[in-house]
């Protein structure tokens, strides 16, 4: 008995669950100036007309509708409103239009004609617009428009407003139009309180000084700064910025790049690679660290410099690139190794320093100095200056000041050939040394050869000046000028002690003879792990299986095979699937 007792009672329970779960609230007409009846043309409706005081004011679970002419079916829930329809929910949404239908069972609003829908942060324009009421989002696939005041305007074919998160979708031919810039984007999600836009697919961003190009970015409308990933590229007057993750502020017309750099100067033909970047466009500089490397390009050899910073500064056609600690430099024909690197490409001045590291207290520490290497021939001084023609780019004189030193190998034996003084003076013929002035206190360990290159004695001299003629990378003569005293030694009697000059220091294994080996004293390379954007996914249809539920509940009230309620719902509702396989290929 207790058993029947509660199947009975379980019934009632679900019977009026089920009711309250299926009952609908009625659409309410507030207020109609005339009302008629016209079953021949509105099987089933009443036709309520405005008056002259006021419109009709039509009412359904939170939102007021006001509107010239209404036709509502009251079995189906459904009305009809023609003419400057005006519809409010709460506070934040209100919409306007020439023509509305709403389901009291859909909760579906479908407007059209010179509809406008706005909320506190922005306004919505378009020709046809579809609301849902349950899911709180509205939809346009005709073309639409979104304005907000401190942002700009976007257009897109296809536009979803989540109005809960205050959140926008566009997808196909976004436009954000702003007084700075332009935005052109496949997808852009859009967030109307914060100006926040997410970019998806290839996209653009056009200003009147850059033009920045990504396939996954960031951007904020409100102070104007951008985060964007995926192939990104940045177009900065003479310069173009590439890089894993960019970074962007208008406002401070400034860039940072991380990982995988490259920054073309399209002007001077030069490239500056590394894993991190800063670049001021107003002050004309960049700033590279971590693996910094600087290419000025030639037609058959290019110059690398390498260091573990680079600066570039000044306007392009006075353009100052700084290579500072531990920096490289190399040419297939030159290669040389100091503190820093200073190059001024109009003057054609590339200065090799190091820094003052030696404290004369320390009677055993060892002096730094700049070295250079050109085929045979190392050169080391305080501080080294090589001359090339800023037009051809050719090598056309060097100089070493203070503590010179020149050192080739004897190639036909085990000696050096040595040169030093307090200056030295090179002079080159296609990017090779030809003549050499040793000037003021000149020392020098010459071996001479005969014709058929056999050693016939060691020179070891000083003088005033010597001169050194060399061709085919080699010594061809030696002149020694003012003040000559030295000997010449036989074969065989040269003493091992007097072979080396004072400071005598061979650093061929410092001697970049690749580009590789620029990197060769580096430590290894980590780079760091970019997080940022997520990868675009999919949104949930907008006519949902929710939705087609209740179009199918609107149905079986209807008469028909198709209740009012479904006949503006696509036939085909997966409209935006096309954009998003097209996105999602792109990730």
């Amino acid at each position: 008995m207790k058993f029947y007792k509660f199947t009975y009672l379980l019934t009632i329970v679900t019977f009026f669950v089920s009711t309250c779960l299926f009952a609908q609230k009625k659409i309410d007409i507030k207020y109609s100036g005339f009302v008629s009846i016209n079953e021949e043309k509105n099987p089933g409706a009443r036709t309520f007309t405005r008056d002259d005081s006021q419109q009709i004011h039509i009412f359904h679970d939170g939102i007021d509708m006001w509107c010239d002419q209404a036709v509502y079916f009251e079995k189906e829930n459904f009305v009809e409103a023609y003419g400057n329809v005006n519809i409010k929910q709460g506070d934040s949404i209100n919409m306007n239009s020439k023509y509305v239908e709403y389901s009291g069972i859909t909760k579906l609003a479908y407007a059209s004609g010179d509809v406008v829908l706005t909320d506190p942060e922005s306004t919505i324009k378009t020709d046809t617009l579809w609301m849902n009421r349950v899911s709180q989002q509205a939809f346009y696939r005709s073309g639409g428009t979104v304005v907000r005041d401190s942002s700009g305007t976007i257009t897109s074919q296809i536009g979803r407003y989540y109005m809960t998160n205050k959140k926008y979708q566009f997808v196909q031919n976004v436009k954000l139009v702003n007084p700075e810039y332009v935005i052109d984007s496949d997808q852009l999600d859009y967030y109307s309180e914060t100006g926040r836009a997410y970019l998806f697919g290839p996209t653009t961003i056009t200003g009147e000084t850059s033009k920045i190009y990504c396939e996954r970015g960031f951007y904020d409308t409100e102070n104007d700064t951008g985060y964007f990933l995926k192939n990104s590229r940045i177009d900065y007057d003479d310069r173009i910025i590439e890089g894993d993750s960019l970074f962007f502020d208008r406002n401070k017309s400034f860039a940072s790049a991380t990982n995988n750099i490259k920054i073309t100067d399209t002007v001077n033909k030069a490239i500056i690679k590394g894993h991190y970047a800063e670049v001021f466009r107003e002050k004309d500089s960049a700033f590279v660290t971590n693996r910094a490397l600087a290419i000025t390009i030639q037609e058959n050899d290019s110059i690398y410099i390498h260091s573990d910073t680079l600066m570039v500064t000044g306007k392009p056609e006075n353009r100052i690139t700084r290579a500072y600690y531990n920096a490289k430099i190399y040419k297939s024909d030159i290669s040389g190794k100091a503190d820093s690197i200073h190059v001024n490409h109009k003057e054609g001045l590339t200065q090799l320093i190091n820094l003052s590291r030696f404290s004369s207290n320390d009677k055993f520490a060892k002096k730094r100095t700049p070295v250079l290497w050109n085929v045979g021939n190392q050169m080391t001084g305080d501080t080294i200056h090589l001359i090339s023609n800023p037009e051809t780019k050719k090598l056309d004189s060097l100089k070493v000041f203070d503590n010179a030193f020149i050192i080739s190998n004897d190639t036909l034996g085990d000696g050096y050939h040595q040169m030093s003084g307090k200056q030295l003076f090179g002079f080159f013929e296609d990017n090779k040394l030809s003549t050499i002035d040793i000037i003021k206190n000149a020392e020098s360990i010459y071996y001479m050869r005969n014709d058929e290159n056999e050693l016939v004695g060691t020179d070891k001299s000083k003088s005033g000046i010597i001169k050194i003629w060399i061709t085919d990378n080699a010594i061809d003569e030696v002149r020694k000028i003012k003040d000559v005293d030295g000997n010449v030694f036989p074969e065989g009697d040269f003493p091992e002690k007097e072979r080396l000059l004072r400071d005598f220091v061979w650093r061929d294994d410092e001697r970049p003879k690749s580009v590789e080996d620029l990197f060769k004293d580096d430590p290894p390379l980590e780079l760091p792990v970019i997080k940022g954007l997520e990868d675009y996914v999919p949104q949930d249809e907008f006519f949902d299986d929710a939705l087609m539920e209740r179009v199918k509940e609107s149905d079986k009230k209807s008469n028909s095979k198709e209740s009012k309620a479904s006949r503006k719902i696509p036939k085909k509702p997966k409209i935006d699937d096309k954009a998003d396989k097209k996105i999602k290929k792109q990730q």
